[in-house]
């Protein structure tokens, strides 16, 4: 009523100011609604896709440690999280047998820290980025440990191994899970759900933020086992002999990272099976060397060159154990083999 009592031209005025204010009101609206998405995609269909898949709540609660891990705080970076300082648990080797490969990475990935910490989608994810080790893993055992340095959440994020045919890039327009998707690669994911030839069992609780993840890869039994905070969660894979694997990890979460902590190697000997097996008879032994009456010697090189058997936990956790086998269905389960034999 107001606006017919107006000379044409100041209506029309008042009409354009009104229709501005409408799609400034509009913009600022879709602009609010973008920044609470986690996962950004390059095309419409995939949007809904995303939404419908990825879980933007991140996993607390299974830290290695009880450092503070970052928080959601409102308005505070593109996903909301906080920065805190990033957390040194868990991390006293020095020398490490591996890292990841810059030249065998998805373009979502990036490196640092000795190119020991890869972090995936920097500004926004759009796909799955996925990265392997430098070094093939041939003859002996091999233990590496990935450490959770960012929130955990989103359609996937997964510790794992694969042979030189799993192609790092397939899924870079995609959000899926990428290990185990194919017959050529072994993940477990944050969901605690281990996939191969894309078949899923749930294996174990989830992990998140400051979750250490420990990978014994057996080249000599042809066994994959996995520890989750230093504690033995089961054996995933059998016959893996004659086979050679990098350890890989990806990512759909935009801002995610993961840490390589300890990366070790060691020829499958006399001297480590005879340690594989003290700790098999002491399986809750924080650390197999206190409790042995070795010369000081003996017990500084068994800590150098065999630390990480001797100061695993063998014994089991309070999560679901599976034996599985990877020529078998993987919806069929059998009983964990937690020991390793000398047989």
């Amino acid at each position: 009523e107001f606006l017919s009592l107006l000379p044409s031209q100041n209506w029309a005025m008042a009409m354009s100011v009104d229709l501005h204010d409408a799609v400034c009101t509009v913009c600022v609206n879709q602009i609010s609604n973008l920044d609470s998405e986690v996962d950004y995609l390059a095309s419409s269909e995939a949007d809904a896709e995303a939404a419908a898949r990825s879980s933007v709540v991140p996993v607390t609660g299974e830290s290695f440690c009880q450092c503070p891990q970052e928080e959601p705080g409102p308005g505070v970076g593109l996903l909301g999280f906080s920065t805190v300082t990033d957390c040194l648990c868990g991390e006293e080797d020095q020398g490490f047998d591996w890292v990841w490969d810059e030249h065998s990475k998805s373009t979502g990935a990036f490196l640092s820290c000795d190119n020991r910490k890869v972090s995936f989608h920097s500004d926004y994810s759009c796909g799955t980025a996925a990265i392997r080790g430098t070094k093939e893993l041939t003859d002996g055992q091999h233990f590496w440990e990935i450490k959770m340095t960012s929130p955990v959440y989103g359609t996937d994020m997964m510790v794992g191994i694969g042979t030189s045919e799993v192609n790092l890039e397939k899924f870079k327009h995609s959000f899926c899970s990428l290990l185990g998707h194919d017959e050529d690669s072994w993940g477990l994911s944050y969901t605690g759900f281990l996939q191969h030839k894309g078949d899923k069992v749930k294996f174990s609780s989830r992990f998140g933020q400051g979750s250490i993840i420990g990978v014994h890869l057996d080249t000599w039994h042809g066994t994959m086992t996995f520890y989750k905070n230093r504690q033995c969660i089961g054996m995933s894979a059998i016959r893996l002999q004659n086979k050679k694997f990098y350890p890989m990890v990806c990512s759909t979460a935009a801002k995610s990272s993961m840490k390589v902590i300890r990366a070790c190697y060691t020829p499958t000997s006399l001297q480590y099976l005879c340690c594989a097996r003290l700790r098999q008879e002491l399986p809750h032994c924080p650390d197999i060397l206190d409790v042995l009456n070795l010369p000081p010697g003996l017990c500084s090189h068994l800590h150098t060159q065999l630390g990480w058997v001797l100061t695993l936990n063998s014994g089991p956790v309070d999560s679901p154990e599976h034996h599985i086998s990877a020529n078998a269905n993987l919806k069929e389960p059998c009983i964990t083999l937690r020991y390793f034999s000398l047989s």
